[in-house]
């Protein structure tokens, strides 16, 4: 017996515009809307919007939820104010990568939301013994980001409440409006640039994006797109950059979100050594020649594996370019190293993780 793969409450809205959808992971994906330098420019020189519905997202309740959250959570979850957003990994026992995503903290409840759909028993064998319920509420919170340099000047208008001091990984708690729609307002998004995500509830999403469409002029794409945005700001994918139990946080360069000298968290003594000289680290390569070697292509210098390509991309602004994982003494910016072609091997340029932008100016402006 097969499952049929969900459609999000935005999918009309967008079909009627021209789009394509993708299959993965139990949803149909909006794909792209025909023309991939048009939503290229749109997020980033203007603004641009996708449907983020999928992405996976828990609800954690109860006197331990904050305790749950941080039993499998890199960062530092315990001091959350409310109101606040913060993204790390999730470990296993050995402290190796599980997934990765960001958890938000209301009043009396958090968000957790993840890159796989699976994690209900992850969640459950983790959090053995605390007062917690860990509900799974993608399906009533469809959500939209907008993504670009326009995405303050033109949602704020419409945003029942000030968000001019809205800062970045801060989100509102309480619901207000934005054009007069019911929803939740989050300066987090996906993309490298000044974002927004939008939550709603299923019966108000296409009141939602009739107002991000055709009253703010975002430009809509998908994940065609995505994989490019997010190759030029170093922003990683599970099943793409990594594996479930494969990698460390360190060798995906999330030092900074993994609180080990504050927090205990599930894995956290497996990763004191490595923390303090990390083996592997996750960095761009600018490649040579047109086409692009295969994900997974594996990385040499003198003939010696060093690493693992990731994500491959062609950027409209950059030109060929990857994600990768490099051991740490040949991973300093400028260094070449050679990619495997299949056939062959060509010589890459290690370059910042994020290309675009590497101190992350754009989405904190």
């Amino acid at each position: 017996m097969t499952t049929e793969s969900r459609k999000s409450p935005f999918y009309p809205a967008a079909e009627a515009m021209g789009a394509t959808f993708m299959e993965e992971s139990g949803w149909w994906w909006t794909e792209g809307f025909g023309d991939l330098d048009a939503e290229y420019q749109g997020v980033r020189e203007d603004l641009g919007v996708w449907d983020v519905s999928p992405l996976n997202k828990w609800e954690f309740r109860g006197p331990d939820a904050v305790e749950a959250a941080q039993r499998v959570h890199t960062n530092n979850i315990r001091d959350l104010a409310v109101g606040q957003v913060r993204y790390g990994g999730f470990l296993d026992a050995d402290g190796l990568m599980v997934d990765d995503g960001t958890v938000y903290r209301l009043e009396d409840r958090l968000w957790v939301m993840t890159n796989g759909p699976e994690r209900a028993e992850y969640f459950a064998d983790a959090t053995q013994g605390l007062d917690v319920d860990i509900e799974a509420v993608t399906l009533s919170m469809p959500h939209l980001g907008i993504q670009g340099r326009r995405a303050r000047q033109a949602l704020a208008p419409l945003v029942g409440v000030d968000i001019s001091k809205l800062g970045y990984f801060r989100f509102i708690p309480e619901e207000t409006t934005v054009g007069g729609v019911p929803c939740i307002v989050s300066r987090t998004g996906f993309g490298g640039e000044l974002g927004y995500e939008l939550f709603v509830k299923p019966d108000h999403a296409i009141d939602l994006w009739d107002v991000v469409v055709n009253q703010m002029k975002a430009t809509p794409f998908g994940v065609d797109l995505i994989e490019i945005l997010r190759v030029e700001a170093g922003l990683i994918v599970l099943a793409y950059d990594y594996d479930e139990h494969e990698r460390t946080p360190y060798d995906l360069s999330l030092d900074k979100m993994v609180a080990i000298d504050k927090v205990d968290f599930q894995g956290s003594g497996a990763l004191k050594e490595v923390a303090s000289k990390p083996p592997n680290r996750m960095k761009t390569l600018v490649l040579e020649g047109d086409d692009l070697p295969e994900y997974g292509a594996a990385l040499t210098k003198d003939g010696r594996e060093i690493g693992v390509l990731t994500s491959p991309s062609i950027s409209p602004a950059f030109g060929p370019i990857a994600l990768a994982i490099v051991e740490t003494g040949l991973s300093n910016d400028g260094e070449i190293i050679d990619v495997d072609y299949g056939s062959s091997t060509r010589p890459a340029t290690v370059a910042p993780l994020s290309i675009l932008d590497p101190m992350k100016e754009r989405p904190r402006q």
